[in-house]
């Protein structure tokens, strides 16, 4: 099979791999019609992650077709079309029972072997999928691909992100960082019934994006502060909506949120310490909430409301590739060119 592999920091490549084949009697094989290019997957490509093996196939988002069943898997049949969370889950567990599955005990993460263990991702043309009745759901006939696609990672961990930091219609909130997590945190909030909504990112054709949630879209910088206080009568942001995951967004959650507010953040950090300290958290009586979004349980939750199949999402994937377009995607990606937001593989 084709398939984006990890070379080294700042290289992938594609190479041809033996197919994915059965492992476990709860495993399944999926032949990959779609999968997305995420922002955690330049964790590893820019070296802030290490660990991850040479050789591993890339991501973590995948939609396709059941070509192969294990003996023990009850939910799917061959043909079936399904999506996918980041990480696989029992379904039974304590954490799975509990709205937790991202932190299930048998759970690992597509596309992240270190050591010689773990799982290959879904930027291939085959992927295996262990504990399958737990992790996979089928897609409905009323849903695309591209809405599967971002409902198993990027729309869930958005909503997630919206409830951690207590979105409402009555509060000041601000989302730092408008790749499309933070792009469809927006769509949650808006949602979720938010009227008040300041969207802060570098990139002009993200902020766009962004004014058309209806958030006020601003650069970082000294105006993103100003405005947060010119909007909250000098207080800062009931709600502070962090998707980097770099320490600098981290020091400007701190200062937008004000004395007794929420940062949420979903960004995954790989700094061993904060940006700000124990003391300033203490001073502003501050809430932080974090964790890796639990996908399959907002997926189950999400996956049939009227507002998310009516949802447009056309205009947050402006690029698509062949899987041998691997290495000139992540450098699109990772340098931000051409007005890269979402890039997906189309494997249709």
């Amino acid at each position: 099979m084709f398939a984006i592999t990890f070379a080294q920091v700042g290289q992938v490549a594609v190479q041809i791999l033996p197919d994915a084949v059965l492992l476990e009697p709860t495993d399944v094989v999926v032949q990959v019609e779609m999968a997305g290019l995420c922002g955690s997957d330049l964790h590893p490509f820019w070296g802030r992650e290490q660990g991850l093996d040479p050789g591993t196939v890339m991501g973590h988002e995948f939609v396709g077709r059941v070509i192969e069943v294990g003996s023990q898997v009850q939910k799917f049949r061959t043909g079936d079309l399904v999506f996918a969370p980041f990480s696989t889950n029992c379904g039974q567990c304590f954490y799975c029972s509990n709205g937790l599955p991202s932190r299930c005990p048998q759970g690992q993460l597509f596309g992240w072997r270190q050591a010689d263990a773990g799982l290959h991702g879904g930027q291939s043309q085959f992927v295996r999928v262990p504990l399958a009745d737990g992790t996979l759901l089928p897609v409905p006939a009323t849903m695309s691909h591209e809405l599967a696609l971002l409902l198993g990672d990027n729309l869930s961990t958005g909503y997630y992100c919206a409830e951690l930091a207590g979105v409402s219609a009555d509060g000041l909130f601000a989302v730092i960082g408008c790749g499309n997590v933070g792009l469809m945190a927006l769509v949650a909030a808006g949602q979720l019934g938010c009227r008040q909504l300041i969207a802060i990112d570098p990139v002009p054709e993200r902020r766009a994006l962004a004014e058309q949630l209806g958030a006020r879209a601003l650069p970082p910088g000294p105006e993103a502060l100003a405005e947060v206080r010119r909007c909250s009568e000098g207080r800062g942001a009931d709600g502070v909506l962090e998707l980097v995951g770099l320490p600098a967004a981290q020091q400007l959650a701190y200062d937008l949120v004000r004395p007794g507010g929420t940062i949420a953040t979903v960004g995954c950090h790989c700094d061993q310490t904060f940006a700000f300290s124990p003391v300033q958290a203490y001073d502003k009586n501050l809430t932080y909430r974090t964790g890796r979004c639990p996908a399959r349980h907002y997926m189950e939750r999400l996956w049939q409301r009227p507002e998310i199949l009516a949802l447009d999402v056309a205009p947050f994937i402006t690029h698509r590739f062949q899987l041998d377009e691997g290495p000139r995607a992540y450098d699109l990606f990772s340098q931000r060119q051409d007005g890269i937001v979402k890039g997906i593989f189309d494997l249709r």
